[in-house]
């Protein structure tokens, strides 16, 4: 190999080891790919940046009509089979990669629509809240919602165009304001 060659070959190499090796970090003085400041950083970064991407029902369910969208719903695939919005795709969250998000969403241009348990109410069984109740009485609830490590992490991992349900939605039987589907959906009776 000429060195011209060989010393290009050692700095990708080292670039490339450099970037997927864990590394030393000031979490906790030892080598890791658990970096809690890096999340933190991130989570700042998106803090502003997410204000301006909360959205009404109405205007998500006009951005849910229209091309190159997608709903994602990042909640378990057991919930997700039961009940989610209509035309949702799911990925779990705990399942987020640069390769299964790629999979999915192969396009960093694709809108993506967010939501999660704590946007619904009336439904606890497929929508259970997302709020964690302190042993003291004296303490208050503190919610928990999957939106926004979702959002942070679609984010983190380039994807920008991310719009997030803002609403609180009291799901009523025979509600018109959402459709679902899954397998604890009735669907209406065909009469002929």
């Amino acid at each position: 190999m000429k060195p011209a060659l060989f010393f290009l070959s050692m700095l990708c190499s080292t670039a490339f080891f450099a970037q997927t090796e864990p590394r030393l970090t000031n979490d906790n003085k030892a080598n890791t790919k658990v970096v809690y400041s890096d999340y933190l950083d991130l989570a700042k970064e998106v803090e502003k940046y997410r204000q301006d991407r909360l959205v009404s029902l109405t205007d998500f369910q006009k951005m849910a009509a229209e091309s190159n969208t997608i709903i994602l719903d990042t909640r378990s695939k057991e919930m997700y089979d039961a009940k989610h919005l209509k035309g949702a795709v799911h990925l779990n969250f705990s399942d987020f990669n640069e390769g299964t998000l790629r999979a999915l969403i192969p396009s960093a241009e694709t809108r993506i629509l967010i939501y999660c348990n704590n946007n619904f109410a009336g439904d606890e069984e497929f929508f259970p809240s997302k709020m964690a109740r302190p042993m003291d009485p004296f303490e208050v609830p503190r919610m928990l919602a999957l939106n926004i490590p979702t959002f942070i992490n679609l984010y983190g991992y380039g994807y920008k165009n991310i719009y997030e349900l803002a609403d609180l939605v009291y799901i009523a039987s025979g509600s018109d304001h959402l459709l679902f589907e899954g397998t604890a959906v009735q669907q209406p009776e065909i009469t002929e």
